[in-house]
């Protein structure tokens, strides 16, 4: 296995921006007091669930159920969606937990090829099989008796956002649809965060992948990009720290079965140029009149992809920048993120 780190985590930033901060020291930043990922609420049900997306592959989820849920009943459902190259986890399951305590049926999913969900080669990009994720789930809730099938929503974290974007353009059983910390990973990995990145420096990258797929093909080892540092140094850039500080530390830090630290986080090269081809805003406008809502942070270094997606949608649509807040800060931070935001929003959409 080797690594080429290409872009960044969640990912794709262009090295020429981030490098272009003042080194600092190498030691990892303080975890906030308020990061809580591994949350665990005492007043849900819990089961782990797997079922067949469209392909025939067993997509793996945690579902999660109020203690005093009635299943004589019809309740609304919202799936959540992890950060690109993490797991359920890693922020997906501490969401559908606040959410399921508000009353929702919640499914945090694996998306294919990550974690507990089946997919071959593990750590696969294809952006088209992870809006399948999506809609599989809603095949599954829809055949709970207790989840209502004209109330099922969605919330996708990080690059997720995008590809809960991209599923509910062509699955309209999914009538709210919400993104936080969202990255469109297929103009993050095009242009790079501020469209730093040249048509030049893609066609190197295009032209590395191509040329490791022969390596591949005779056998050769597998090569990853992008992802999460392993270490700090002192020239390590903001955004290094920033992802450094969750999915390196325990803050964050989850290694998969099958899996080891050394290739968590990080997508196989010779397919992640697939997200080069990936445009989810395109036709955006076309998911109203269902409801969207963008929430991103006033500091998030992502930012950007949140405001652009906005400003393309149609009605209803709302955007929400929470202050002080950076991008992974809203993974996990209980303090920062909206919670009763999100519960408004799935409660007036998903009556």
């Amino acid at each position: 296995m080797k690594s080429l780190p290409r872009f960044f985590v969640c990912l794709a930033a262009a090295l020429a921006l981030m490098r272009a901060a003042a080194p600092q020291a190498a030691t990892a930043p303080a975890i906030p007091p308020d990061a809580d990922n591994f949350y665990r609420s005492d007043k849900l049900v819990m089961e782990k669930v797997t079922f067949p997306n469209l392909y025939k592959m067993e997509m793996a989820g945690d579902l999660f159920l109020p203690k005093d849920l009635d299943k004589s009943k019809k309740y609304p459902a919202v799936i959540v969606g992890h950060p690109m190259g993490a797991v359920k986890e890693q922020s997906a399951v501490l969401y559908a937990q606040k959410l399921a305590e508000q009353g929702f049926v919640t499914l945090a999913m694996d998306l294919a090829f990550w974690g507990a969900s089946q997919g071959q080669p593990r750590n696969a990009v294809s952006p088209d099989m992870y809006a399948e994720t999506f809609s599989a789930a809603v095949d599954f809730l829809d055949s709970l008796p207790y989840v209502d099938r004209g109330r099922i929503g969605i919330l996708g974290i990080c690059g997720s956002g995008s590809f809960a974007i991209s599923a509910a353009k062509i699955d309209p059983r999914l009538k709210a649809i919400a993104t936080v910390s969202m990255y469109d990973m297929g103009e993050a990995n095009r242009s790079g965060l501020g469209h730093a990145q040249s048509v030049e420096q893609r066609k190197k990258i295009l032209e590395a992948a191509a040329r490791q797929r022969d390596v591949e093909f005779a056998g050769g080892e597998p090569a990853y990009t992008s992802g999460t540092v392993h270490e700090l140094t002192p020239e390590s850039t903001p955004i290094e720290r920033e992802f450094y500080e969750f999915y390196r530390s325990p803050r964050g830090e989850v290694t998969p079965p099958g899996m080891t630290d050394k290739t968590t986080t990080h997508p196989r090269l010779t397919s992640n140029v697939k997200f080069m081809n990936f445009y989810p805003f395109n036709d955006i406008e076309t998911i109203s009149p269902r409801p969207m809502l963008f929430i991103t942070g006033e500091k998030a270094h992502s930012r950007e992809f949140s405001e652009d997606a906005y400003k393309r949608a149609a009605e209803p649509k709302e955007l929400v920048v929470v202050p002080g807040a950076g991008h992974v800060d809203l993974y996990d931070r209980t303090g920062l993120i909206p919670f009763a935001k999100l519960t408004e929003f799935f409660r007036s959409n998903l009556r």
